[in-house]
């Protein structure tokens, strides 16, 4: 039904930045809630950002505010995630997800996810 596909990920070096995309095939997806999550080596997977459907308001793990910006672009159903000030701790698989009921940090909310994306942030 939903398909997702990450794009963006890469090396870095720290204090810089990354933009990652996340292609939907749906023609619905103004209506579904997305998020970003992330998962580091021997860490388990933890909420970074989410945005909703109706209005676009967003949400934030502590971790990245101020430096992460999520943004949506409902004309080409794509979901974005600014990264910026990147650290060390930042270095993780990112995955991209939609659900059609509300932004959550469990991810128990969204029912479809990507691939993943790889993100390393060197010193």
């Amino acid at each position: 039904q939903v398909q997702l596909v990450e794009s963006g990920g890469g090396l870095v070096q720290a204090g810089g930045s990354l933009r990652l995309s996340c292609a939907a095939s749906v023609r619905t997806f103004s209506y579904y809630a997305m998020g970003w999550f992330r998962q580091a080596p021997g860490k388990e997977r933890e909420f970074v950002a989410g945005i909703a459907w109706s209005r676009g308001s967003t949400y934030y793990a502590d971790s990245v505010k101020g430096r992460f910006a999520i943004s949506r672009d409902n004309a080409k159903n794509t979901m974005y995630l600014q990264m910026n000030s990147l650290k060390l701790e930042d270095t993780a698989v990112y995955y991209c997800a939609a659900g059609l009921s509300s932004v959550g940090t469990t991810g128990r909310e969204y029912r479809y996810w990507g691939q993943g994306t790889q993100v390393t942030v060197s010193s």
